[in-house]
C-alpha cells in the first residue's frame, strides 16, 4: 500500500510583505501631513538662508531630517491624544489613521517614540544648539497634546504654543545647521514668522470648533466667536508682516533696522503689504459668517496667503545670498506675487476639493444620542459649527464634560 506523503508549500511572504509594508510606508506619509511638512521645510531653508547659506543643500538636508522626525512625533501624539475629538469633527478622514482604521494606538505610540529617537540621533550632525531646540520641542510638543499638561486645552495659550513647535524648531535648526550663535537679527526675523503664525494657527479652531466644543476644549474661537477670533488674526497678521520687512537685511545696510533700501527690498516691502491686504479682506469676509464650505475656502485661501508670505521673504534672501541683481529679484518677487494672489483669489471663490469617505461601519452605529454644548452659545460660533448631528452614543463624552 502507498501512501501518499503530503507536501509542504512555503508560504508566500512576497506579497504580504510587499503589502505590510506600503501600508506602513502610507501611515507615515499620512502623519507626515505634507502641507505642513512642506511648510516646516520653508521654514527650516528660511533659517538657512538667513544664516547666509542658503545653497548649502547638505546643510538642508541634514536640518530636513530632524524637521521630519520632530514632525512625525508631534502629529502622532496629537492624534493619540485627539481621537475621540477626531471622530466627531474628521469622521472617515483617510488622514486621521485612528479614525479611519489604518493604524491602531500601539503603532502610533511606536511611530511616536521611533520619531523622537530619530529626531534626537540626527540633531547631533548639527550644531550642538541643534540638539537642545530638538529635546525642546519635543518636549513642548509632547505637553501641548499630552496628559497631564495638554496645553492644546488651555485656550489661548495653544495658540500660542503651537507656533514655537511649528517656526521656531525648523527656523532654528536651519541656523544651527550650518553656525551656533544667534544673532539679534535672526530673533527679529524669527519673530516675524512666529507672530504670523499665531494669525493662522488661530484659524484652524474653526473646522474643529463642534468637538471642540463637545469635548470641553475651550479654543480662542469657543470662548470668544468668530468676531473677535478674526480680529486677533488680523492683528498677528499685521504685527507678523511689519516684522518681517523690518527684520530681512538691506543690500548695502551696516545691520538691522538701517534705513537702506534698494529695488530688492522695496518690491519684498510692496509684496508684503499686498499679501497683507488680501489677508486681511478674507479675515473681514470670514468674520461675516456663513456656510461651512465657504469658510473652508477662505481660510485655505488664507493658507495660501501666508505661505506666500514666507516664500517671499525666503526666496528674497536666497537670491540676494546668491548674490542676483537687484531688478532681477524685484522681477522674481513680482512674479511670485501674482502666481500666489492669483492662486488665492481662485481658492476663496471655489474652495478646496476633498476626499472625505465615511466607513460602512459608522452607518451600523448604535442609537444616537443629544450632546449639550453646555455655555456654547450659536452667537459665539458660525451658526453651521455649532448645528447638531446625531453622533453615536459610544463616540462621544458625556454631556456633562462638554
Amino acid at each position: 500500500m502507498i501512501r501518499r506523503v503530503p507536501t509542504f508549500r512555503a508560504p508566500n511572504f512576497g506579497a504580504l510583505g510587499f503589502r505590510a509594508l506600503s501600508r506602513r510606508v502610507r501611515l507615515l506619509y499620512l502623519l507626515a501631513r505634507p502641507a505642513v511638512m512642506v511648510l516646516l521645510a520653508l521654514f527650516t531653508a528660511t533659517g538657512l538662508a538667513q544664516a547666509g547659506h542658503g545653497q548649502d543643500t547638505w546643510a538642508l538636508a541634514r536640518a530636513l531630517v530632524v524637521v521630519a522626525a520632530f514632525l512625525l512625533f508631534s502629529v502622532a501624539c496629537n492624534d493619540l491624544a485627539d481621537e475621540a475629538i477626531d471622530r466627531v469633527n474628521l469622521p472617515g478622514d483617510a488622514r486621521r489613521p485612528l479614525v479611519a482604521g489604518t493604524a491602531n494606538r500601539r503603532e502610533m505610540v511606536l511611530i511616536a517614540c521611533g520619531s523622537a529617537v530619530l529626531a534626537l540621533a540626527a540633531s547631533g550632525t548639527l550644531r550642538w544648539p541643534g540638539m537642545v531646540v530638538t529635546v525642546a520641542g519635543l518636549a513642548c510638543s509632547a505637553g501641548y497634546s499630552l496628559r497631564p499638561v495638554r496645553l492644546a486645552d488651555r485656550g489661548a495659550v495653544a495658540s500660542v504654543v503651537l507656533p514655537a513647535c511649528y517656526v521656531a524648531v525648523p527656523y532654528l535648526l536651519g541656523i544651527f545647521a550650518v553656525r551656533s550663535p544667534v544673532h539679534p537679527a535672526d530673533l527679529a526675523l524669527l519673530g516675524g514668522l512666529y507672530v504670523g503664525f499665531i494669525g493662522r494657527i488661530l484659524l484652524k479652531d474653526f473646522r474643529d470648533v463642534r468637538g471642540d466644543a463637545l469635548f470641553g476644549k475651550r479654543t480662542f474661537l469657543v470662548r470668544y466667536g468668530r468676531r473677535w477670533t478674526c480680529r486677533l488674526s488680523a492683528a498677528c497678521w499685521t504685527v507678523g508682516a511689519a516684522l518681517l520687512v523690518a527684520a530681512v537685511p538691506r543690500p548695502g545696510a551696516a545691520g538691522f533696522l538701517v534705513p537702506v533700501a534698494g529695488t530688492g527690498y522695496l518690491a519684498l516691502a510692496a509684496g508684503t503689504a499686498t499679501y497683507l491686504a488680501l489677508s486681511l479682506g478674507l479675515l473681514r469676509a470670514l468674520a461675516t459668517g456663513g456656510s461651512h464650505r465657504r469658510d473652508d475656502a477662505l481660510i485655505a485661501a488664507l493658507a495660501i496667503t501666508g505661505r506666500g508670505m514666507v516664500v517671499s521673504v525666503l526666496g528674497y534672501l536666497s537670491m540676494t545670498g546668491a548674490g542676483w541683481r537687484p531688478g532681477t529679484v524685484a522681477t522674481a518677487l513680482a512674479a511670485l506675487l501674482g502666481l500666489i494672489t492669483g492662486q488665492a483669489i481662485l481658492m476663496a471663490r471655489r474652495g478646496p476639493t476633498t476626499r472625505l469617505t465615511v466607513p460602512a461601519a459608522m452607518s451600523e452605529a448604535t442609537a444616537p444620542a443629544t450632546v449639550s454644548l453646555g455655555s456654547v452659545s450659536p452667537d459665539s460660533v458660525s451658526p453651521s459649527s455649532v448645528a447638531l448631528a446625531t453622533v453615536p452614543a459610544d463616540s462621544v463624552a458625556p454631556a456633562s464634560r462638554a
